[in-house]
């Protein structure tokens, strides 16, 4: 496999997606719920891309009508561009992510989806070894349980970041594997969608990586990880740890302390927990290559077998804040009805831009920068 899931994971930095003669305007049925940049729009030097890559499909062995089937109602894609091209180098610190990974609406949710879906994830045990509060925990991480899987059609996804070139080749590799995929049968091209960036299902796996690891745990003769039946989807993932080298019964790791297993010692976060981390941690970066997400699959999945949060602490961040601090905060703006979209102790973009309108609102300096005099006036 040319791009495994792990190399995708820093290119899609995921934290969550024309005719027959391949113009842009499309010819068919657009998803609901898209954003406006997610909609095809008319690009000359597209349309060309498409329609030398058709001959280079046909080519390589793919039908004339496939590939009409596959590129009808798709196009160019701008907002596709304008997400790849803004992706930045800022990193939240593990705080934070793990505040958004391991939120108690997360761990409730995952706590309900196993539950629901026990008997279907004890079979995937079964057969793969790999934990089913594990399985779980990636699929609450990559789609919160399935309710955001994507809608954005998966060939426009690929084509337009092909067609881009910033990382052409690699593209140009998932929009194949999308084709031998419609090729296979296993989806109906209306159906091939996912995020901006290609990712698909419940799990978000990358085209190529579903070539490599889907299964058809259901039987029906389609490896579908993109209907509101999750079970190929989780099996899928099940099956890519288990050949990514998972090791039945042997914990990812925790936090370091007396009752955690034995392995390698890391502290992502200067001032924070030390976490001990096995085998199972490293397979878990084979999914995505970041500590910060094998921690958050590790403790979500913990957290769903009934064990408690962190007891370590973090330390006050750059402004000389706690978390406490950030949510009494956020509280604090919302009951002075500047909304920031929940108290989680994240100061994101609309934290920020309830700051910038209290700030204007009461005659100060308007930067949208928390602070520990902003927190007493609030308080």
């Amino acid at each position: 496999m040319s791009m495994n899931r792990r190399q995708f994971g820093a290119i899609a930095a995921a934290f969550g997606l024309a005719g027959c003669s391949g113009v842009s305007t499309t010819s068919g049925p657009v998803p609901s719920g898209l954003a406006d940049d997610l909609r095809p729009a008319r690009n000359a030097g597209y349309d060309s891309w498409v329609a030398s890559f058709r001959e280079r499909a046909v080519s390589q062995g793919f039908s004339r009508d496939l590939l009409s089937a596959a590129f009808r109602g798709t196009g160019y894609l701008p907002g596709v561009v304008k997400r790849d091209r803004n992706q930045t180098e800022f990193k939240r610190t593990l705080e934070d992510y793990l505040s958004i990974a391991v939120s108690d609406e997360r761990v409730s949710k995952g706590r309900a989806a196993y539950a629901r879906h026990r008997s279907t994830l004890a079979a995937i045990e079964r057969k793969y070894g790999v934990e089913a509060h594990v399985v779980t925990a990636i699929w609450g991480l990559e789609s919160f349980f399935g309710e955001r899987r994507g809608n954005v059609p998966v060939v426009s996804a690929t084509s337009t970041l092909a067609y881009d070139g910033r990382r052409g080749q690699l593209f140009e590799k998932q929009l194949i594997a999308a084709l031998k995929i419609l090729e296979g049968g296993h989806v109906a091209p209306r159906d091939l969608t996912g995020s901006w960036a290609g990712a698909m299902g419940h799990t978000q796996f990358i085209p190529t990586s579903y070539l490599s690891f889907a299964v058809d745990f259901t039987g029906d003769g389609r490896k579908d990880i993109w209907s509101d039946d999750p079970s190929d989807s989780l099996a899928s993932t099940a099956a890519y740890l288990s050949r990514n080298g998972w090791q039945t019964g042997l914990a990812w790791g925790g936090e370091a302390g007396a009752n955690a297993p034995a392995g390698t010692v890391i502290q992502p976060q200067a001032g924070g927990p030390k976490f001990s981390t096995t085998a199972n941690f490293r397979a878990l970066k084979r999914y995505n290559n970041s500590d910060a997400y094998a921690i958050g699959v590790g403790h979500l999945s913990d957290r769903i077998a009934g064990r408690g949060p962190l007891r370590g602490s973090f330390p006050p961040d750059k402004y000389g804040l706690t978390k406490d601090d950030r949510i009494a905060l956020q509280r604090g703006l919302t009951s002075s009805g500047f909304g920031t979209g929940g108290a989680d102790g994240v100061i994101g973009p609309k934290t920020r831009e309830a700051i910038s309108a209290y700030q204007q609102r009461q005659g100060l300096p308007v930067t949208g920068e928390p602070s520990l005099e902003l927190l007493r006036r609030l308080g």
